[in-house]
């Protein structure tokens, strides 16, 4: 068939534009999301940082900062990098070799680190970095073994000059350091401070030996990077080239150009999971109930016009024509709406971006990537869409003989579609098993079965849409009949206009089941992880510093009076591999290095110890969450493989199984293991049994159990962003697309509504039978939304959190009021535009 506007698709669209009106919101709306979306994965896919600490070296080596995971063999074979918590390192003797490589100027042992001073925080860097970051002294000489260099600021704080001791904190304790010289910081070192993130790293510096730096650091031995400098009128690529054969077999990789910027800016591997996540996960959903939801109208838009078509059949109109003349009109309609959708779908692409960068989740020198190709993909999606919704909406009045296609486009077919019963059969029965598989799944596992739940549910309602109509008109028609005439005619309408019942119904479902699914999830989970670390922190007092805690600062709190315990916390992560086959995984587990013995941090903190005992808790001995322990398939006794937040493998063994690993760690293990493995040798807490808050307010910020837990609480509310947003993202566009089809059907019922007029019926009685349509089409919409999102939210919560879905019962209703007050104004207000003319 040859798609080619002709005549009569060029006159339908251009004489009744506003019977496209409703295809053209909801085809422009499909393309924003689409554009948005694949905007966001393109750049996850392509995202870079420019070098700006190694602007001036031309070539950087450092060790691979991705772990990965291999699934399937031969041409099947796939591998997917996670990125490493935590920054993995170098042998600080692969300095020398690379030094040695042809066209190389020397090399430089690059090392960032945080430090404490009695009066805030420095940033830390070898003193070779000098050579490549333009740091310059301004007095003294380069520090040696117990020296130190600091710049201006820093020495003006401790009040020290050049010979003077200052007292500084370290990962390898407190010490005293000779100020040999101070310095003033070169712009690559004020341009970003490397690996600090979360160390309270100020723009105050310090430089020490390069020789001393890394045991300072907290891993002697290593190094962040090798900073390879260029003899003159060597190239980059040679002395690359040079680098990676001098370093063959080391492990460490040669980067250039833009991959510079990734070795000094790990949070990049980070942002491009958030972006794929986004882009790629969440992206694939919106795009599927996009094209659910344009194909949806389109539908409707036809099946708005089959006494046209029935006119044409009746006028020697062949099949080939009118299924040619519907495919035209998808020509006209989608390639325009689909351009439009494009340009607010960039923008919404570079908010959200924006949005993430303001929440620290993308580094600030990443840029969004905007190509042709996700606008190319928007707009043929579109028309795709479009074309197939029309062919298979107008098959059916393209076949069938011109007198029935006169009397089906009178009256609305009762009976559905074989076919279209048999898929949606299927889709119910495919939801309800994957709603047994989720409901006797854990974790990761419980919410991917979730996802399905969804979509096939929502499947099967759109599919088996006016038979679920005609049978919830019917049950809730029973009330609304005693509601007077206008009641009873609402009931009588709903009943025999199933089909457009079900148009209506079909997008308030969408809304409230994606919505409520992801606000939901969050509140679920929040409210379990508040519950656990209230009922966890059995601690009097909790000691917290934005800068983190000197690692001594336990020692020191247990030596104050009245103390009967005080436990570190170094909060980092850990990375677990789950699953087996073509679905393994690594999931990224919260983890607490502790400072003190297991039985010390039984005094200030419930676990709620299910089996085995922290009493055994030490080197190579840990304590997970039972989650963790059901998708790992280990238990008390078990060696769990697992990749330190460095990268470095362990299996240590499991010698405890508790239960509020959601609120306080999904990995408990003693903080020795955990040395040399983190960027930060500080802690990130410190909780104490006994003792006054005004004896420890030296220590840090005080706190009690119950004001950790409420500050704990607002940094899950800013996490939870992400979920809200697409859920915004989701409902709101649901909410287009249920205000579009409602006023598609509001204005398709004009020559019903002067028919009531005609026959005696008042304004103001044809207004409240259609409230009392808008009230039955809301609370089916929200209740069969709120069924889908229940069977969905029950099982994975059961999975993660041992615990019911918790759904605070005012953004409940709120959800519910503001689907009921949409579809309200979305037919009153188009009808009573239509009743002026019969006024």
């Amino acid at each position: 068939m040859r798609i080619v506007p002709n005549g009569l698709a060029r006159a339908a669209v251009r004489f009744k534009p506003a019977s496209f009106a409703g295809t053209f919101v909801a085809l422009m709306m499909s393309a924003l999301i689409v554009t948005a979306c694949g905007i966001l994965l393109e750049t996850g896919l392509r995202a870079s940082v420019p070098a700006e600490r190694y602007a001036q070296v031309p070539v950087v080596a450092a060790a691979d900062q991705y772990e990965y995971v291999v699934t399937g063999s031969g041409e099947d074979r796939e591998e997917e990098a996670v990125p490493l918590p935590d920054t993995a390192r170098v042998d600080a003797g692969l300095v020398a070799k690379a030094a040695e490589a042809p066209g190389a100027a020397g090399a430089v042992a690059d090392v960032t680190f945080p430090v404490r001073a009695t009066d805030g925080s420095l940033t830390a860097h070898g003193w070779g970095s000098h050579a490549f970051t333009g740091a310059e002294l301004t007095s003294g000489t380069a520090p040696g073994t117990g020296e130190v260099v600091l710049d201006a600021t820093a020495a003006r704080t401790a009040k020290a000059a050049v010979g003077d001791s200052v007292t500084l904190r370290t990962a390898a304790g407190q010490r005293d350091f000779r100020v040999t010289g101070v310095a003033e910081a070169g712009s690559a070192d004020t341009a970003r401070n490397t690996g600090t993130a979360g160390t309270g790293a100020t723009s105050a510096f310090a430089w020490f030996a390069d020789t001393e730096a890394p045991t300072l650091a907290g891993h002697p031995g290593t190094v962040d990077a090798i900073a390879v400098l260029a003899k003159d009128g060597t190239t980059s690529a040679a002395l690359a080239d040079g680098v990676e054969k001098a370093l063959a077999g080391s492990g460490a990789e040669v980067n250039v150009g833009d991959d510079r910027g990734a070795v000094e800016d790990p949070g990049l591997g980070y942002a491009k999971v958030t972006l794929f996540g986004i882009g790629g996960s969440f992206g694939g959903i919106a795009t599927i109930v996009a094209i659910f939801t344009a194909a949806g109208t389109v539908a409707l838009s036809v099946s708005q016009r089959a006494r046209e078509f029935a006119l044409l059949r009746a006028v020697g109109a062949t099949p080939r024509q009118v299924r040619r003349a519907v495919a035209s009109e998808a020509l006209l309609v989608a390639p325009l709406a689909g351009i439009l959708g494009c340009l607010p779908g960039i923008g919404l692409a570079h908010w959200w971006f924006g949005q993430l960068q303001d929440r620290g989740a993308i580094p600030e020198a990443a840029r969004v990537h905007v190509s042709g190709l996700p606008l190319l993909a928007a707009v043929v999606i579109g028309l795709l869409t479009a074309l197939g919704a029309g062919w298979a909406a107008g098959r059916r009045p393209a076949r069938i003989k011109p007198g029935q296609a006169l009397t089906e486009a009178s009256v609305e077919r009762l009976r559905p579609g074989v076919i279209r019963t048999a898929l949606g059969i299927a889709a119910l029965v495919g939801g309800a098993i994957l709603t047994g598989v989720s409901a006797n799944a854990s974790g990761g596992d419980a919410a991917g079965a979730a996802l399905g739940v969804v979509m096939l549910f929502m499947l099967a309602v759109a599919l088996l849409g006016p038979l679920v109509a005609r049978l919830f008109a019917g049950l809730f028609g029973l009330p609304l009949r005693g509601a007077g005439p206008a009641g009873a005619l609402a009931v009588a309408n709903s009943r025999g206009n199933a089909r457009r019942l079900a148009s209506a119904i079909t997008p308030i479902v969408l809304a409230t089941a994606f919505s409520s699914t992801l606000v939901f999830m969050h509140t679920s989970e929040d409210h379990v992880a508040d519950q656990q670390v209230r009922a966890g922190i059995t601690a009097d007092h909790v000691v917290t510093d934005p800068a983190g805690l000197p690692v001594d600062t336990a020692a020191r709190a247990a030596r104050v009076p009245d103390v009967d315990a005080a436990v570190g916390l170094l909060n980092t992560q850990v990375l677990v591999p789950t699953g087996s086959g073509e679905f393994k995984s690594l999931l990224g587990a919260a983890t607490q290095g502790v400072t003190g013995s297991g039985a010390e941090l039984a005094k200030v903190q419930d676990l709620d110890v299910r089996e085995g005992s922290l009493g055994r808790l030490g080197r190579d001995r840990i304590a997970i969450d039972r989650t963790l322990a059901s998708s790992a398939d280990v238990g008390v006794g078990d060696r769990l493989p697992l990749y330190l937040p460095d990268g470095t493998k362990a299996e240590p063994e499991v010698v405890a199984v508790y239960g509020r690993g959601l609120g306080l760690s999904t990995v408990t293990m003693d903080r020795a293991s955990l040395a040399g493995h983190v960027s930060s040798g500080f802690d990130s807490t410190l909780l104490v049994r006994g003792g006054s808050a005004k004896s420890l307010a030296a220590l840090g910020e005080v706190t009690d159990a119950s004001g950790y837990a409420t500050e704990r609480s607002l940094d899950a509310k800013l996490g939870a962003w992400s979920n809200n947003t697409m859920a915004a993202v989701l409902g709101g566009f649901a909410a287009v697309a249920a205000v579009n089809t409602l006023v598609m059907t509001a204005l398709d019922r004009r020559r019903e509504l002067g028919t009531l007029r005609l026959i005696g019926f008042t304004r103001r009685q044809v207004l409240r039978m259609l409230r009392w349509e808008g009230l039955l089409v809301s609370t089916v919409g929200v209740v069969l939304g709120s069924a889908i999102a229940a069977a969905t939210l029950i099982p994975m919560m059961r999975g993660t959190t041992g615990e019911l879905p918790y759904v605070p019962p005012l953004m409940y209703a709120s959800l519910a009021a503001g689907a009921g007050a949409l579809t309200l104004l979305a037919l009153t207000l188009p009808a009573r535009a239509v009743l002026r003319r019969w006024s």
